[in-house]
């Protein structure tokens, strides 16, 4: 729990960039988390996270607590590296979700006419008002663009843009940043 924890609170040491999780010290992570609301939300989803593996019934009042105090509803298994910009208001409800991934505002992420959820892959970007709806695959390194309604599977490497989401672009894979290897 705690290491997961180090890699989101590393996505905001200088947001939009990756630090190494391992150069953070115990001050930095406290100063972080008193600076960033986000931050604390995902403190919280942690420690509820941890709590539901550990089979220790405090988990469910603590995603009620998230929902309660942050305005943002998350669950699913989502790897370490999560950026939430602004979490009022955002859904998060997924199969699987990939390292440094970052959702800005808005976005609603969860099932569509039955009861399945969205894989994210690794290094996705989700621009502010997107959907990601269904039982579907988000590749890794893909770009969705403000207030795109995905509802199909996404290839690696694309931009996704529009109303039903469009493929406008397919980039070659980028390397990882340096101490987040896959």
């Amino acid at each position: 729990m705690f290491e997961t924890f180090r890699q989101d609170a590393a996505r905001w040491v200088i947001p939009s960039q990756f630090a190494d999780p391992a150069s953070l010290t115990t001050i930095q992570m406290l100063k972080l988390l008193y600076r960033y609301v986000a931050l604390r939300a995902m403190a919280w989803f942690r420690l509820a996270t941890w709590f539901q593996e550990n089979k220790i019934p405090l988990a469910g009042p603590i995603y009620r607590w998230i929902l309660f105090r942050f305005g943002l509803e998350i669950n699913g298994y989502i790897e370490g590296g999560l950026y939430i910009a602004h979490p009022s208001g955002t859904v998060i409800s997924v199969r699987h979700m990939g390292r440094n991934c970052s959702v800005i505002a808005a976005v609603t992420i969860g099932m569509r006419n039955t009861w399945a959820f969205p894989d994210i892959g690794n290094n996705v970007f989700i621009g502010a008002g997107a959907r990601v709806l269904g039982d579907i695959t988000v590749g890794n390194d893909v770009k969705i663009g403000a207030n795109a309604v995905v509802i199909k599977d996404v290839p690696d490497g694309a931009t996704v843009v529009g109303v039903p989401g469009k493929v406008i672009e397919i980039r070659e894979a980028e390397p990882a940043p340096v101490g987040l290897e896959q």
